[in-house]
């Protein structure tokens, strides 16, 4: 691979399908499926390329990473634990308080339904502000009391 400097969107895409290709088996396939269930599920999303050639998806903010290991393909969702995975597709970083991943091994399928529906409620989450929306209405109450005005105006 050429630079491994950061980019976006056709240049990122650019390097994705290089790193895709540069696989050239199982793994390279796996992450080309994950990356058109994630187009399929938000049209609109950038790619991206950081941290020393990583493949990012991102829509209000980032969605998941596509790592690939030796023996697995990683998909880190950054806010995967505040997520609702009634599938169980998360089957990785399940202890930290922010991110949650998806390993997947040789072999296996992931339920495209249930993984699209996970990038939906991402790219939801992201559009709401996430976590940082309860702080800001937090703030904003406090600010309104601070003048007098009631919370609920």
């Amino acid at each position: 691979m050429k630079s491994q400097a950061r980019a976006t969107g056709k240049a990122a895409s650019k390097r994705i399908s290089e790193r895709i290709a540069e696989l050239g088996d199982w793994r390279g396939d796996a992450l080309a499926r994950m990356r058109a269930l994630i187009q399929e599920a938000d049209p609109e999303v950038v790619e991206e390329w950081k941290w020393m050639g990583t493949p990012v998806w991102s829509h209000d903010g980032g969605i998941c990473t596509g790592e690939s290991y030796q023996s697995i393909v990683k998909l880190t969702f950054f806010k995967g634990a505040s997520l609702k995975d009634p599938a169980k597709l998360f089957n990785s970083s399940l202890d930290g308080n922010a991110r949650r991943a998806i390993d997947i091994h040789e072999g296996e399928e992931i339920d495209a339904k249930a993984f699209k529906a996970l990038i939906r409620a991402a790219v939801a989450l992201n559009a709401s502000g996430g976590k940082d929306s309860t702080k800001r209405k937090r703030g904003l109450q406090g600010a309104r009391r601070s003048r007098g005005t009631p919370s609920s105006a």
